[in-house]
Protein backbone atom coordinates (compact mmCIF):
# COMPACT_ATOMS: atom_id res chain seq x y z
CA UNK A 1 0.00 0.00 0.00
CA UNK A 2 1.20 3.38 -1.03
CA UNK A 3 1.15 5.99 1.69
CA UNK A 4 -0.31 9.42 1.41
CA UNK A 5 1.38 11.97 0.00
CA UNK A 6 2.37 15.17 2.95
CA UNK A 7 0.25 17.57 2.72
CA UNK A 8 1.69 20.69 0.98
CA UNK A 9 3.28 22.93 3.81
CA UNK A 10 3.29 26.96 3.51
CA UNK A 11 6.58 29.18 3.61
CA UNK A 12 8.20 32.39 3.48
CA UNK A 13 11.56 33.47 2.82
CA UNK A 14 12.88 37.06 2.58
CA UNK A 15 16.37 38.78 2.55
CA UNK A 16 17.63 41.87 3.54
CA UNK A 17 20.48 44.06 3.05
CA UNK A 18 20.59 47.82 4.66
CA UNK A 19 22.63 49.67 2.51
CA UNK A 20 23.17 47.41 -0.95
CA UNK A 21 25.58 46.23 0.23
CA UNK A 22 25.60 46.37 3.94
CA UNK A 23 24.85 44.54 6.98
CA UNK A 24 22.85 41.72 5.29
CA UNK A 25 20.51 38.52 6.67
CA UNK A 26 18.18 36.63 5.61
CA UNK A 27 14.89 34.82 7.18
CA UNK A 28 12.52 31.67 6.55
CA UNK A 29 8.88 30.84 7.51
CA UNK A 30 6.76 27.49 7.72
CA UNK A 31 3.45 27.74 8.82
CA UNK A 32 0.54 25.64 9.99
CA UNK A 33 -2.80 25.06 8.16
CA UNK A 34 -4.43 28.06 9.03
CA UNK A 35 -1.36 30.12 8.23
CA UNK A 36 0.35 31.21 11.42
CA UNK A 37 3.81 31.06 11.76
CA UNK A 38 5.11 27.36 13.65
CA UNK A 39 8.79 27.43 13.17
CA UNK A 40 11.26 29.97 11.49
CA UNK A 41 14.76 30.60 11.16
CA UNK A 42 17.27 33.79 10.66
CA UNK A 43 20.73 34.40 10.29
CA UNK A 44 23.44 37.45 9.68
CA UNK A 45 25.48 37.71 6.54
CA UNK A 46 27.68 40.18 6.99
CA UNK A 47 28.57 42.63 4.06
CA UNK A 48 26.06 41.47 1.14
CA UNK A 49 23.66 42.42 -1.50
CA UNK A 50 19.99 42.02 -1.46
CA UNK A 51 19.52 39.51 -4.06
CA UNK A 52 22.08 37.84 -2.07
CA UNK A 53 20.37 37.79 1.04
CA UNK A 54 17.17 37.16 -0.95
CA UNK A 55 18.83 33.90 -2.86
CA UNK A 56 20.53 32.87 0.26
CA UNK A 57 17.08 32.79 2.47
CA UNK A 58 15.56 30.52 -0.38
CA UNK A 59 18.39 27.78 0.09
CA UNK A 60 18.09 27.97 3.97
CA UNK A 61 14.50 27.32 3.83
CA UNK A 62 14.80 24.64 1.17
CA UNK A 63 17.49 23.31 3.03
CA UNK A 64 15.27 23.04 6.05
CA UNK A 65 12.19 21.47 4.51
CA UNK A 66 12.31 17.76 3.85
CA UNK A 67 12.74 17.20 -0.02
CA UNK A 68 9.58 14.72 0.19
CA UNK A 69 7.30 17.47 1.43
CA UNK A 70 5.60 19.75 -1.08
CA UNK A 71 6.21 23.56 -0.80
CA UNK A 72 4.57 26.68 -1.36
CA UNK A 73 7.09 29.56 -1.26
CA UNK A 74 6.15 33.18 -1.22
CA UNK A 75 8.37 35.74 -1.88
CA UNK A 76 8.61 39.53 -2.76
CA UNK A 77 11.86 38.89 -4.85
CA UNK A 78 10.95 39.03 -8.11
CA UNK A 79 14.91 38.46 -9.18
CA UNK A 80 15.37 35.91 -6.76
CA UNK A 81 11.83 33.96 -8.08
CA UNK A 82 12.89 34.05 -11.71
CA UNK A 83 16.41 33.45 -11.06
CA UNK A 84 15.45 29.80 -10.15
CA UNK A 85 12.53 29.38 -12.39
CA UNK A 86 12.61 31.25 -15.73
CA UNK A 87 16.13 32.45 -16.22
CA UNK A 88 17.89 29.39 -15.09
CA UNK A 89 17.34 27.42 -18.09
CA UNK A 90 18.71 29.99 -20.48
CA UNK A 91 21.20 30.29 -18.39
CA UNK A 92 22.59 26.77 -18.21
CA UNK A 93 22.00 26.39 -21.93
CA UNK A 94 24.75 29.25 -22.40
CA UNK A 95 27.28 27.95 -20.26
CA UNK A 96 26.27 30.10 -17.35
CA UNK A 97 25.84 33.31 -19.21
CA UNK A 98 23.16 36.10 -19.58
CA UNK A 99 21.33 37.19 -22.65
CA UNK A 100 23.57 39.84 -22.95
CA UNK A 101 26.55 36.78 -22.78
CA UNK A 102 27.55 38.43 -18.88
CA UNK A 103 28.70 35.72 -16.47
CA UNK A 104 25.95 35.22 -14.54
CA UNK A 105 25.42 36.88 -11.33
CA UNK A 106 25.29 35.00 -8.15
CA UNK A 107 26.12 31.76 -9.56
CA UNK A 108 26.98 29.68 -6.65
CA UNK A 109 23.69 30.25 -5.04
CA UNK A 110 21.61 29.73 -8.10
CA UNK A 111 23.05 26.42 -8.86
CA UNK A 112 22.93 25.22 -5.20
CA UNK A 113 18.79 26.10 -4.81
CA UNK A 114 18.88 24.36 -8.34
CA UNK A 115 19.73 20.93 -6.95
CA UNK A 116 17.68 21.54 -3.82
CA UNK A 117 14.54 21.92 -6.27
CA UNK A 118 15.32 19.05 -8.45
CA UNK A 119 12.07 16.40 -8.03
CA UNK A 120 10.87 18.59 -5.34
CA UNK A 121 7.16 19.43 -5.30
CA UNK A 122 7.78 23.11 -5.10
CA UNK A 123 4.97 26.25 -6.35
CA UNK A 124 6.73 29.83 -6.33
CA UNK A 125 3.81 32.46 -5.31
CA UNK A 126 5.25 36.56 -5.81
CA UNK A 127 3.53 38.64 -3.31
CA UNK A 128 4.30 42.44 -2.68
CA UNK A 129 6.14 43.97 0.22
CA UNK A 130 5.30 46.18 2.69
CA UNK A 131 1.54 46.13 1.96
CA UNK A 132 -1.27 47.50 4.89
CA UNK A 133 -2.67 44.06 4.72
CA UNK A 134 -0.10 42.29 2.81
CA UNK A 135 0.75 38.69 3.41
CA UNK A 136 1.49 37.88 6.92
CA UNK A 137 4.17 35.18 6.37
CA UNK A 138 5.88 37.23 3.79
CA UNK A 139 5.88 40.23 6.21
CA UNK A 140 6.69 37.74 9.08
CA UNK A 141 10.16 36.85 7.15
CA UNK A 142 10.81 40.68 5.69
CA UNK A 143 10.85 41.47 9.45
CA UNK A 144 12.93 38.31 10.91
CA UNK A 145 15.41 39.27 7.92
CA UNK A 146 15.18 43.26 9.30
CA UNK A 147 16.24 42.41 12.40
CA UNK A 148 18.86 40.04 11.97
CA UNK A 149 20.53 42.21 9.14
CA UNK A 150 20.70 45.32 11.52
CA UNK A 151 22.00 42.81 14.79
CA UNK A 152 23.53 40.44 13.20
CA UNK A 153 22.47 37.74 15.12
CA UNK A 154 21.05 34.57 14.70
CA UNK A 155 17.30 34.19 15.57
CA UNK A 156 14.28 31.13 15.45
CA UNK A 157 11.79 29.59 16.84
CA UNK A 158 14.55 27.07 17.40
CA UNK A 159 16.22 29.51 19.83
CA UNK A 160 13.73 30.49 21.67
CA UNK A 161 13.17 33.96 19.74
CA UNK A 162 10.48 36.66 20.26
CA UNK A 163 8.42 37.42 16.98
CA UNK A 164 10.29 40.11 15.40
CA UNK A 165 9.32 43.78 15.46
CA UNK A 166 7.09 45.61 13.07
CA UNK A 167 9.05 46.55 10.26
CA UNK A 168 9.25 49.98 9.44
CA UNK A 169 8.72 49.91 5.83
CA UNK A 170 5.06 49.19 5.70
CA UNK A 171 2.78 52.49 6.11
CA UNK A 172 0.46 52.28 9.41
CA UNK A 173 -3.36 51.25 8.23
CA UNK A 174 -4.62 54.92 8.39
CA UNK A 175 -6.33 55.67 5.25
CA UNK A 176 -7.51 52.65 3.74
CA UNK A 177 -10.61 54.24 1.05
CA UNK A 178 -7.50 56.89 0.07
CA UNK A 179 -5.20 53.93 -1.03
CA UNK A 180 -8.30 51.88 -2.25
CA UNK A 181 -8.92 55.11 -4.69
CA UNK A 182 -5.86 55.78 -5.94
CA UNK A 183 -5.18 51.98 -6.49
CA UNK A 184 -7.85 52.39 -9.52
CA UNK A 185 -6.48 55.65 -10.68
CA UNK A 186 -5.63 54.60 -14.78
CA UNK A 187 -1.55 54.11 -14.64
CA UNK A 188 -1.67 55.30 -18.40
CA UNK A 189 1.29 58.09 -19.08
CA UNK A 190 2.89 57.19 -15.88
CA UNK A 191 5.43 54.73 -17.44
CA UNK A 192 7.86 57.23 -18.20
CA UNK A 193 7.20 59.32 -15.33
CA UNK A 194 9.96 59.20 -12.54
CA UNK A 195 10.53 61.01 -9.30
CA UNK A 196 12.22 61.67 -5.99
CA UNK A 197 11.11 59.34 -3.15
CA UNK A 198 9.67 60.83 -0.65
CA UNK A 199 10.51 57.97 1.78
CA UNK A 200 12.87 54.84 1.32
CA UNK A 201 11.61 51.62 -0.01
CA UNK A 202 11.91 48.23 -2.10
CA UNK A 203 11.38 47.70 -5.78
CA UNK A 204 10.26 44.51 -7.33
CA UNK A 205 13.94 43.61 -8.34
CA UNK A 206 14.21 43.24 -4.24
CA UNK A 207 16.88 46.08 -4.16
CA UNK A 208 16.27 48.59 -1.56
CA UNK A 209 15.87 52.41 -2.78
CA UNK A 210 16.35 55.98 -0.15
CA UNK A 211 14.68 58.59 0.16
CA UNK A 212 15.59 61.37 -2.33
CA UNK A 213 16.59 58.80 -4.92
CA UNK A 214 14.83 58.80 -8.06
CA UNK A 215 12.22 56.61 -8.53
CA UNK A 216 9.68 55.32 -11.53
CA UNK A 217 6.70 53.97 -11.97
CA UNK A 218 6.55 50.22 -13.09
CA UNK A 219 3.68 47.08 -13.15
CA UNK A 220 3.61 46.57 -9.40
CA UNK A 221 4.78 50.11 -7.88
CA UNK A 222 7.38 52.11 -7.40
CA UNK A 223 10.96 51.26 -7.46
CA UNK A 224 14.24 51.95 -9.78
CA UNK A 225 13.99 52.91 -13.54
CA UNK A 226 16.26 50.78 -15.38
CA UNK A 227 14.29 47.74 -13.41
CA UNK A 228 11.40 48.18 -16.29
CA UNK A 229 13.34 46.65 -18.59
CA UNK A 230 15.39 43.96 -16.38
CA UNK A 231 12.98 41.31 -16.63
CA UNK A 232 13.66 41.90 -20.51
CA UNK A 233 17.77 41.87 -20.81
CA UNK A 234 17.58 38.51 -17.93
CA UNK A 235 15.40 36.62 -20.35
Amino acid sequence: MIGAMPERVVAACDGASKGNPGPAAWAWVVADGDETPTRWEAGPLGTATNNVAELTALERLLTAVAPDVPLEIRMDSQYAMKAVTTWLPGWKRKGWKTAAGKPVANQELVARIDELLTGRSVEFRYVPAHQVDGDRLNDFADRAASQAAVVQQPAGSDLGSAEPPASPDTPVSSAPARRRTAAKTPRQGTSARTLKAKFPGRCVCGRSYAAGETIAKNDQGWGHPECRAEAAGNA
